[in-house]
């Protein structure tokens, strides 16, 4: 026997329906197959929540129902995770699709879609989301369709039910009813049977899986904004001497959340520290190991490093953290009194300066170094010289990358962008982001700093110095009064005064043989700072009332508008701040 005879022996031949019902039978679940096919290759092309739930509701209509309303509950609706527990009369559902055949605005005024409610206890869809079953009611009566009408408020939704067949069918995942669909059919046509509510639970068991998919997305990637968003900084609009504007676009592609980050550090002697980093690769990942570093810039930012010696640190940390942890950072102080800028880079694209008296732009000559946690490679910094309305802008590479194109194509675009008059900084901002946003193929998340260095006048800046004896506090009270007078703001000089005396006295006794600095900055604010080669910073003390010391910067806490401590080279610094009174 050849093969093929032996294969066709050894199976039952195909045979002729026996009878015209079972022909019928076997075209109609050959029906209901195909519609299943086509329904499950219509949806779940995208993992957008919205975009899932309207191609489930046009997948059904009109084919296999003519009306089709979509429920989820409230906790998926709002992306806050796999909703807990079984479904009661207070569970709160949203109609988040409705697609029909009716005449167009039939149902739009009674059933608007956004609309959340309960549903009570003795309605079809109460029994389907308790028992996770499809519900088959083939005519709603007139009893029903009052019954069911009886939760819509001012609304007689009684002729768009009474006398349609209805299916109410689960939309599950894991065992969990995420919500439901409401399946109409016009009197007219046939009314749902067995084999239709079979149907509509496979229907809605695909639909289900689906939705859940799209909801798990949408949940992890709130998660990721979320917590990207809670470490990204809310920087003020003016430091001393500068006026900063920030931007932050997230990606484009799925996982698009990154590692992107901007900061500014406030630091002794009125300087800023001006921060743009980005760590490599996006998702949860590189958001967490962002926070990570970011907070670390800012701790070693306040004890005043060196750019190049905080971006070393820094990277010995990364490598401390994981082989994983690589990162570009752009480190820069500027300091607005001596008018100049002290830049570190690893790895990062440089900056642009844009001069204010001819309106050139330039990308700034730096050192590149390595990126962080590469491990091994020295850092350099480079001080720049800048003028009082000189602007600089740090931005990540996703702002000028694009797939394709020389990186040279978008910095030469962003130095052009960036020299472009504004009439304020967001709208330079804006400007930059629009002239390299708007060429297509960004992918990327991106984070964009800019800063206007206005500097700070000789004029409003007043030091002096003093040696370690207690004598000198009455002396450093006399020129802080002296030089508040000068400056018209004699309103000041009181809190001024006994802030400064308390300080000078903590710094005079606790200093080891250096002199003490006292510094006044007139800005936004008045900034007062004292310096001594002590590096024991000072404590805020509860003091009791047979307690002679521990009351000075209690003093201080209570009259400043902002007041700190920071380490400095030679000791620590001491620094109060006070608003300046209204003119």
């Amino acid at each position: 026997m050849s093969g093929a005879r032996a294969e066709a022996a050894g199976r039952p031949l195909p045979r002729e329906p026996d009878d015209e019902g079972e022909d019928l039978e076997y075209v109609a679940v050959r029906e209901r197959l195909e519609f299943l096919n086509e329904v499950s290759g219509k949806i779940g092309t995208s993992l957008d929540l919205a975009r899932t739930i309207g191609e489930v509701s046009r997948a059904v209509v009109p084919r296999f129902t003519d009306v089709a309303g979509t429920y989820l509950r409230e906790q998926v609706v709002a992306g806050e995770g796999f909703p807990d527990g079984v479904p009661d009369t207070r569970t709160m559902w949203h109609r988040v699709a409705l697609e029909h055949t009716d005449e167009p605005g039939r149902w739009d005024d009674v059933v608007p879609v956004g609309e959340a409610m309960p549903f009570p206890a003795h309605t079809p869809f109460f029994q389907c989301m308790t028992s996770g079953e499809p519900v088959l009611v083939p005519r709603i009566s007139e009893r029903m369709g009052h019954a069911i009408a009886s939760q819509f408020e001012k609304r007689d939704i009684r002729p768009l039910i009474t006398g349609r067949s209805m299916l109410v069918v689960p939309l599950k995942a894991r065992h969990v009813v995420l919500g439901f669909m409401i399946l109409l059919r016009h009197p007219e046509r046939a009314e749902f049977n067995d084999m239709d509510r079979v149907t509509g639970a496979e229907l809605a068991a695909r639909a289900g899986l689906v939705l859940d998919n799209a909801r798990m997305y949408t949940y992890q990637e709130s998660v990721a904004e979320t917590l990207q968003d809670s470490m990204l900084p809310h920087i003020p609009p003016r430091m001393a001497g500068c006026d900063i504007a920030t931007r932050y676009l997230p990606g484009t592609l799925l996982g698009r959340i990154g590692g992107d980050w901007f900061d500014s550090v406030k630091l002794p002697g009125a300087r800023t520290a001006l921060v743009v980093g980005d760590v490599m690769g996006h998702g949860l990942n590189s958001a967490a190991m962002m926070g990570q570093l970011r907070t670390a810039v800012q701790t070693m930012a306040a004890l005043d490093l060196p750019p190049a010696q905080l971006l070393r640190n820094l990277d010995d940390l990364a490598q401390r953290l994981g082989e994983t942890y690589l990162a570009t950072c752009l480190y820069a102080v500027y300091d607005p009194i001596a008018s100049e800028l002290h830049l570190a880079n690893a790895g990062h694209i440089p900056p642009v300066l844009v001069r204010a008296d001819d309106g050139r732009s330039e990308l700034l000559d730096l050192p590149t170094g390595a990126p962080i946690g590469v491990g091994g490679v020295p850092f350099e910094a480079v001080r720049v010289g800048v003028a009082p309305g000189d602007r600089l802008v740090m931005c990540t590479d996703g702002l000028v990358e694009m797939r394709g194109e020389d990186i040279g194509v978008g910095l030469a675009t962003l130095c052009e962008s960036a020299a472009h008059p504004a009439a304020s900084m967001d709208d330079a901002c804006d400007t930059i982001i629009r002239a390299l946003n708007t060429r297509g193929g960004r992918k990327d998340d991106v984070a964009l700093l800019l800063a206007r260095l206005n500097g700070i006048e000789p004029d409003d800046v007043a030091e002096w110095t003093f040696p370690l004896a207690p004598a000198q506090v009455g002396r450093a009270r006399a020129v802080v009064r002296e030089q508040l007078h000068g400056w018209g703001l004699a309103k000041l000089a009181g809190p001024a005064e006994l802030m400064v005396s308390e300080v000078v006295t903590n710094a005079v006794r606790h200093s080891h043989g250096r002199p003490v600095t006292l510094r006044l900055v007139r800005g936004d604010a008045l900034l007062c700072e004292v310096d001594d080669d002590d590096h024991e910073m000072p404590t805020l003390l509860s003091a009791g009332p047979d307690d002679e010391v521990g009351r000075g910067l209690r003093v201080v806490s209570t009259l400043a508008r902002e007041w700190g401590t920071s380490r400095t080279a030679a000791g620590k610094s001491v620094w109060f701040e006070l608003t300046l009174p209204r003119r």
